[in-house]
């Protein structure tokens, strides 16, 4: 899933200085699952910057909404009326939604509430690790299931390096603590597959085009379009 962290307080002020009219718009799909910016968290913060006005003197017209997803047209046009009330959106959807919104709303100024960080996975309550790199070339099914793009600090193809130690890599997380090594882990996992023998393939360097190194991507499914 889509993991995002709302902005400072002080910068969503920043961003809305000099506007007297705003709608605070959710999104009830991933950011609501991390808790970031679904319909409770924009009542939330619709109900903050109300109060923020009062406390400094002055009007400002605020409500809030929320789509199933902001990030599909159908579901835009389902808050359309209401968005059309407002001349500034401040949206706390991923940048996706975000995006989205803008280009729906194209009159509209949209503003964002959150930054989008990663593709994670919930590893406990309130408590999510980025997992996929979305690089558009997978290797998964060569190294054990366990991602070496974004779980190996040097994003190695063909590891470990000389910093790997008792099964731990030789940087450190944001708050000082250990990392497993990611190629250790890949070890491990493919001996416990009886699949060690992909250890010894090298694996070429990585095809970056099918990254977002070209530009924005573009998925097409032509089975899947109407005739």
């Amino acid at each position: 899933m889509i993991t995002a962290e709302r902005k400072p307080f002080e910068e969503i002020l920043e961003l809305l200085e000099g506007k007297e009219k705003v709608l605070v718009a959710g999104c009830e799909t991933c950011v609501a699952v991390c808790l970031t910016g679904g319909e409770k968290e924009a009542e939330i913060l619709a109900a903050e910057l109300s109060i923020k006005a009062k406390e400094d003197g002055r009007t400002l017209d605020v409500d809030h909404i929320s789509a199933i997803r902001q990030c599909e047209w159908e579901y835009l046009d389902a808050i359309a009326e209401k968005v059309e009330q407002y001349p500034v959106v401040i949206s706390m959807a991923c940048g996706i939604g975000i995006q989205s919104m803008a280009e729906r709303f194209p009159e509209k100024l949209v503003l964002p509430a959150v930054n989008t960080n990663m593709l994670g996975m919930p590893q406990e309550h309130a408590v999510w690790i980025e997992r996929c790199g979305a690089c558009g070339d997978c290797v998964l099914g060569v190294t054990g299931g366990i991602c070496p793009i974004v779980r190996c600090s040097k994003s190695l193809l063909n590891g470990p390096c000389g910093g790997s130690h008792d099964g731990l890599c030789e940087v450190t997380g944001p708050n000082k603590e250990e990392i497993p090594c990611a190629w250790q882990l890949i070890h491990d996992k493919l001996i416990a597959q009886g699949r060690q023998d992909l250890l010894m393939k090298v694996t070429p360097p990585k095809d970056w085009s099918k990254s977002n190194s070209g530009g924005p991507r573009t998925m097409v499914k032509e089975e899947a379009k109407p005739v």
